[in-house]
Formats: C-alpha cells, sequence, structure tokens
C-alpha cells in the first residue's frame, strides 16, 4: 500500500473561495445529450439502522410530462436520525457534527447534541452497513474521520495527503472510503475494516492536467463518486473543469484512470448525479450556473456532455450547488445559492431529457447541499448564510415541493443527512 501522491496527467490553488463563497455579504427549456455508447456525543439520539432507498422504473421515452409514480407504502413510524455537518472554525460555527432526528410523516426535527471532536465536518456519508458515519474534516491539513453509529464513539481520523476536503463516499462494497481534496485538486482512497474504522491513505492521485479553467488556480476536486454499475469511480474537478474516471483496484485499493470529460470553459462543474437507470448523468455547473445532460457509458466509464441548460435562476449572482433525482427517474431538483431556490426539472426520453418546470424558495439564504430521506418523500436543505435547515414534502406524482414547518436552527449548515 502506497500513501504517497501520484499525479494524475498542477496543484495549488486556495480553497478560501469554494469555503467561503457563502459567507460573502417557468418558461420550459429542454436539453437532450446523444444516447451513450452500448469524539464524544453530549447528548445520543436512538439510532434505529437506516433504510435503503427504494429503486423505481425509469421513465418512458416520451416529451410528455414524466408518468405517475407507483403508490407507495406508508412512512416508517416513529422518529429517524438526521446528521448535520458545519464547520466548526467559522464565526458562529457549530461545534461539531449535529445530532438531530426528524419525525419521516412530518419532516419536523428536534436536535439532540453534537458529536464533538470532528474539526470543520463540512460532508458526511454513511456506509452501507449503517453502523459508521463518516466526515470530513476541512481544513488545510485536510482528513477523514469515522464515527461510530448509534453510540457517536468517534474511530479515529486519517489524512486524506491533500488540503480542504470537501466530499467523501463509500464505495458500495463497503471496503473503501472515497474522498475528493478541494484545495489540493486530489483524489483519496482509505480502507474501511469490518469495525468502520479507517486505515492508512492506500492511494492519491492530482489533477495536474488539463490546465485550470478561466479565473481558477489550480485543480479543485470537488466530489469523488462510484458509478451505479459500480464498475468506476467518477471526480468531478471544478478547477480544471473535468470529470475524470477511474477504475478501483478492490484487492489494493488503488485507482487507474479510463477517460475525462471536459465541459465547458469557465463551467466549473461541482456535483454529479446519476440517473437510475444508469446511462443519463446531471452535472451541476457552479461557476456559470448552469447544468449539464450527460450520457455515460457504463462499459467504459466515458461520460458524454451535452448542451448546458438553464437552471431557472432569476439573474443576478447564483451558484448551483447540489442535484438530486428522484428513485424513479422522473423529476430532478437542484439548489441554487445566491438565487435560493430549488429548481424542479422533469426527467424525459429515460433519463436524456430534462425539462425546466418552475423554481421554488428554499426558505434559508444560501442552499449549500440537499438530500433525500431514504424513503424520497421528504428533502432536506443545509442553508449556510442563515444556519438553518429546511424541509419539504415531495409530491411522488407531480414533483411538486410543499414546505413543511419551521427552519431548524443549526450553525453554519451545510450539509443534511437523513437516515
Amino acid at each position: 500500500m502506497s500513501s504517497g501522491a501520484r499525479p494524475s496527467h498542477g496543484t495549488g490553488g486556495g480553497w478560501s473561495r469554494r469555503r467561503f463563497v457563502g459567507a460573502l455579504a417557468g418558461a420550459a427549456a429542454i436539453a437532450t445529450v446523444p444516447a451513450p455508447a452500448a469524539p464524544r456525543s453530549d447528548r445520543a439520539v436512538p439510532t434505529p439502522p437506516p433504510r435503503t432507498p427504494e429503486a423505481g422504473p425509469s421513465v418512458g421515452a416520451s416529451v410528455s410530462p414524466a408518468p405517475a409514480a407507483p403508490s407507495s407504502p406508508a412512512p416508517p413510524s416513529g422518529p429517524r436520525p438526521l446528521y448535520l455537518g458545519t464547520y466548526t472554525s467559522g464565526d458562529g460555527g457549530g461545534r461539531g457534527i449535529g445530532v438531530a432526528s426528524y419525525d419521516p410523516g412530518t419532516g419536523a426535527i428536534t436536535g439532540a447534541g453534537v458529536v464533538t471532536g470532528v474539526a470543520d465536518p463540512s460532508f458526511l456519508a454513511v456506509h452501507p452497513h449503517g453502523r459508521t458515519l463518516y466526515a470530513v474534516d476541512e481544513r488545510g491539513a485536510g482528513a477523514v474521520t469515522a464515527v461510530r453509529l448509534p453510540g457517536h464513539e468517534v474511530l479515529g481520523s486519517r489524512s486524506t495527503g491533500g488540503s480542504g476536503p470537501c466530499h467523501l463516499s463509500v464505495h458500495p462494497g463497503g471496503r473503501w472510503l472515497l474522498s475528493a481534496n478541494y484545495a489540493s485538486g486530489s483524489v483519496a482512497v482509505h480502507p474501511v475494516d469490518p469495525s468502520g474504522a479507517l486505515g492508512e491513505r492506500t492511494d492519491l492521485v492530482t489533477h495536474t492536467s488539463p490546465a485550470p479553467g478561466p479565473g481558477q488556480q489550480g485543480p479543485h476536486a470537488h466530489q469523488f463518486l462510484t458509478s451505479p454499475d459500480g464498475g468506476h469511480l467518477l471526480a468531478v474537478d471544478l478547477g480544471t473543469d473535468t470529470v475524470y474516471t477511474y477504475r478501483l483496484d478492490e484487492s489494493r485499493g488503488t485507482l487507474t484512470e479510463v477517460s475525462r470529460a471536459r465541459t465547458r470553459p469557465g463551467a466549473g462543474p461541482r456535483h454529479l448525479t446519476f440517473h437510475p437507470g444508469g446511462r443519463y448523468a446531471y452535472l451541476a455547473d457552479e461557476v456559470d450556473d448552469t447544468v449539464t445532460v450527460c450520457g455515460y457509458d457504463p462499459a467504459t466509464g466515458r461520460l458524454t456532455m451535452g448542451e448546458p441548460q438553464s437552471t431557472g435562476t432569476r439573474g443576478g449572482t447564483s451558484y448551483p450547488a447540489e442535484i438530486l433525482v428522484t428513485a424513479d427517474g422522473s423529476y430532478a431538483f437542484l439548489a441554487n445559492r445566491g438565487d435560493n431556490t430549488l429548481t424542479r426539472y422533469a426527467v424525459e426520453a429515460d433519463g436524456a431529457r430534462l425539462r425546466l418546470l418552475d423554481t421554488v424558495p428554499v426558505g434559508g439564504d444560501f442552499p449549500r447541499h440537499i438530500a433525500f430521506s431514504p424513503d424520497g418523500r421528504l428533502l432536506f436543505a443545509a442553508n449556510q448564510r442563515s444556519g438553518t435547515v429546511t424541509v419539504f414534502a415531495v409530491d411522488r406524482e407531480s414533483g411538486e415541493l410543499r414546505r413543511t414547518g419551521e427552519p431548524f436552527a443549526s450553525p453554519l449548515a451545510v450539509c443534511a443527512l437523513p437516515l
């Protein structure tokens, strides 16, 4: 196992823009992409095992509105756990990972303490078995931390080998943790042992080419995730306007690059999400305020970029953040920081098209992250500037969003993880 940095085909660039951009004081649109080639807890909340999101059918290849999703069972009874990512070093910041619960029927959030001993836990993910929570430590000397559930015991941290880690995810097999270092433009792999604790880093790849896009001083890896087929890892880099595709050696935890997809210069890709059919993906472009539909070839891992399209924002400065797709593949939702809205799209042609429907006020300031509850009935928005989490009920037939209850206060809320 090697823990040294390994270039990918310059490093540099500070991380202040990503972290502190949030601290700075429907005509229909359709885009189509070509089909792809064939540590302790102050107060602990009881944590039942997380539920697995439901799978659903893809929408038919038609330009008509997406069909209604099939009826679903009633929401689970009793409170469910909710974890909140924050910054601990910013003015008015939190003290660690926020611990709360939510009512799966009403979306009402109840605070339940803080997991302390984790610095700047700005992004969170849970292991597939539901017994370990992972957080980035978004600092100059970046790290990732494991927390045992439900007792909230901090199991320890490991260096990411880079600066300002801003995203992490767990490989579906549960043996590897993937993280993205924004400031240093690199991606890292850590082994996960049977207890959920992390081992020393097995690989680190820095994006040394292509050259940074307009206005960027270096690579800025913003996301590192696994494709739906499980065969490839994709790293979204805002600084180089590129999505890199890797293969993971699952015995050694090492990465091999297999392809790249370039966006328009200056697009600033931030976050990618896949249609449940597995052949299309949607890319939120932070810098030029657009969304791009991409074709995906599971055999090669190659993305095919489509044409950029509107986010539906009303003018002025706005930065797309997170994009989600419903489990049945009928609707997509985008968080817009600055415009402070959520854009609703109808997903058409088996995932190949997004049709802009409308935007909805998020009810907070600067929605940094959005997430569905496991059953898809609720959408949570973490609003960085207002320090709040707002909750929406999602209508499965129309995709309409309806605010539920009052915003929940959480200092510098930048990530919401409902289980």
